[in-house]
């Protein structure tokens, strides 16, 4: 991957849906030749999908909390997970807990429902979300700190 390819995906990630023709402009090259790169990206497994961020608040989820999880029954555990509109993400992690589920719900109240749901899968700390001060950071840094890593390569 060189440094094209790195603007490519610094563009991409914050804007999946640029144009090949204005992401062209963008990293200088020309539409086919960004359609042919963004291709290979994906081809790689580097680019795995596209997808819509959404306001949790705007479809009503006010609660948000982190969940750590100590369950000796991991695939009734995950079933449940897995089945439940209020996991957006589950992890398997190491030490004390053996997951940690990152669970939106309409209110505390919710959350609070939820973890009785938990109560016959194993133990479980609720941690609530009070803000987001880093929302979202990007995977790929500004086109300054790549040009940085580029030259490092």
């Amino acid at each position: 991957m060189d440094h094209t390819d790195k603007q490519i995906l610094y563009y991409l990630q914050s804007q999946a849906r640029i144009s090949m023709t204005e992401l062209g402009k963008c990293v200088g090259l020309s539409q086919p030749a960004v359609t042919e790169r963004v291709r290979r990206l994906e081809e790689k497994g580097i680019i795995e999908e596209y997808r819509t961020m959404i306001s949790p608040e705007k479809i009503g989820k006010h609660a948000a909390a982190y969940i750590l999880f100590r369950t000796r029954d991991c695939h009734a555990f995950l079933d449940f997970c897995r089945s439940s509109p209020d996991v957006v993400e589950c992890y398997r992690i190491s030490g004390e807990h053996n997951y940690l589920l990152k669970v939106t719900t309409d209110s505390t109240r919710s959350l609070e429902e939820f973890g009785n749901q938990c109560d016959k899968y194993g133990t479980y700390t609720i941690l609530i979300v009070m803000s987001s001060p880093i929302e979202h950071k990007l995977l790929i840094p500004s086109l300054v700190a790549t040009s940085v890593l580029a030259e490092s390569e």
